[in-house]
């Protein structure tokens, strides 16, 4: 269940906000956080290409108010006019808190120096974040993802990355024929390369150790799934939203000309992610 403090909290009581994407709410994210203060709050700037934590989702990451603004509707506005936006959003606003990269306002014109010009009060810039001498971005976590690279994207965002779908109606084989899945639908959230991986499905308020499926079943109907297998045994659900979280790769996708072939390799992505738990 997200937290959701932004209807809770009133703007008048704001004194701090952080400004930016924040996709992911990563490990350079949660930097700039710590310099807001008590009464802080963040403000997240949707551009539309937010899909490591889309919409809402970043609201789990955090103790602090979140608050959307669609980039679409204040992009036209000049540096003064972004400021009394501002302003009037949060009239006793006292410091914001921005990356050393952030610029804003009509074409991106605006960006640090002239926000601390014209800001009347605290403006704290935060110095890029690096890891083992790699700047931490948004933009490279997405490409270790869609690279099947799980374990640096999970050393960048200082979390697993983790998916959320509805699960739907699959094939109708896994369980007769192979192991039994929960299949998904997923929305919004970039996906993995396709392959097999080590992951952790959460189902309600219960975690349960998976081997989850991303890609297209090069081997039945070619169709494309989001496949998770429970490890405890077969679960019977049908809740809306089942979370899986990313733990490691285990192989690409593979083309089985023989269904024996398939579910030999099925059993041993199974003990192989059981013996990754144990």
């Amino acid at each position: 269940m997200k937290k959701s403090y932004s209807t809770l909290v009133n703007k008048k009581d704001i004194q701090s906000i952080a400004i930016g994407g924040f996709d992911g709410m990563h490990i350079a994210h949660q930097k700039l956080f710590e310099n807001l203060d008590e009464n802080g709050a963040i403000v997240t700037i949707e551009s539309g290409f937010s899909n490591l934590t889309p919409k809402s989702f970043r609201q789990e990451y955090t103790n602090l108010p979140v608050y959307y603004y669609v980039l679409d509707n204040i992009k036209h506005l000049e540096g003064k006019e972004f400021i009394r936006l501002i302003k009037e959003e949060f009239p006793n606003l006292k410091k914001i808190v921005v990356g050393f990269d952030f610029c804003f306002g009509k074409n991106r014109k605006y960006c640090v120096e002239d926000l601390k010009e014209l800001f009347q009060g605290e403006v704290v810039v935060v110095d890029e974040i690096k890891n083992n001498g790699t700047a931490i971005h948004s933009r490279y976590i997405r490409d270790f993802i869609k690279n099947g690279n799980i374990k640096k994207a999970n050393e960048f965002l200082g979390k697993n990355y983790k998916i959320v779908g509805s699960q739907v109606k699959g094939q109708g084989l896994g369980k007769s024929d192979f192991v039994p899945t929960i299949n998904l639908q997923v929305e919004n959230f970039l996906l993995p390369n396709e392959g097999v991986y080590i992951t952790k499905t959460k189902i309600k308020n219960d975690i349960y150790n998976s081997v989850t499926f991303i890609g297209h079943r090069v081997s039945t109907d070619g169709t494309y799934a989001i496949e998770t297998h429970i490890l405890q045994g077969d679960i019977e659900t049908t809740y809306n939203n089942v979370e899986v979280a990313f733990l490691d790769k285990i192989r690409d996708n593979k083309k089985f000309d023989d269904f024996k072939d398939l579910k030999a390799q099925i059993l041993l992505d199974i003990k192989e992610a059981k013996e990754f738990f144990n």
